[in-house]
């Protein structure tokens, strides 16, 4: 299975009050990176089979946004081993349940998801690999051990969007 591992948009500023800080949606930024980000997959022909988000606001919301972009037609499905507070064995189960699926977009938040890459692709967690807001790794689970293909930020992805449409070939005229 292809695993596409995103860090939620930008949703403003953290709320000291839990319940509240659940409920925290995407800004005008975060909805922008969303976009951004799922055009990237599309240029990318990334297909998936399953959705699966956490179940906090702005992690839904960045997975439903994307969703659309991509064509994705299926449920947004809600994981409780996505929320910031899961551990690597929960994480692992949920692999486990869609491990018949070609492609999953899983949307979580950090610190778990970064910790979840460094040890799916090093075995103990050592890897610091630093997920941006809006950003997504690709990992091929088929290798062994699992294998990063790539991890795009918006940042990146806005670089490459406004360098594709300048030619690197100098105009010449024709007369």
């Amino acid at each position: 299975m292809i695993l596409y591992l995103m860090r939620h948009a930008s949703a403003g500023m953290f709320r000291e009050n839990p319940v509240l800080d659940a409920k925290r949606g995407l800004v005008k930024e975060g909805k922008d990176q969303c976009m951004l980000m799922a055009r990237m997959l599309s240029a990318l022909k990334v297909q998936v089979d399953v959705i699966v988000s956490s179940p906090l606001k702005r992690a839904l919301q960045t997975a439903q946004f994307v969703g659309t972009e991509l064509g994705y037609d299926g449920k947004v499905e809600v994981s409780k081993s996505l929320l910031p507070t899961a551990d690597f064995a929960e994480f692992q189960d949920m692999l486990v349940k869609y491990a018949g699926r070609e492609g999953m977009l899983a949307v979580g938040h950090n610190p778990v998801l970064f910790q979840f890459l460094g040890r799916l692709i090093t075995g103990n967690g050592g890897a610091a690999i630093r997920m941006r807001k809006g950003s997504i790794a690709r990992v091929d689970l088929d290798r062994h051990p699992p294998r990063l293909q790539w991890l795009i930020d918006p940042r990146t992805a806005r670089s490459i969007y406004a360098s594709v449409g300048k030619s690197s070939r100098p105009k010449t005229s024709r007369k």
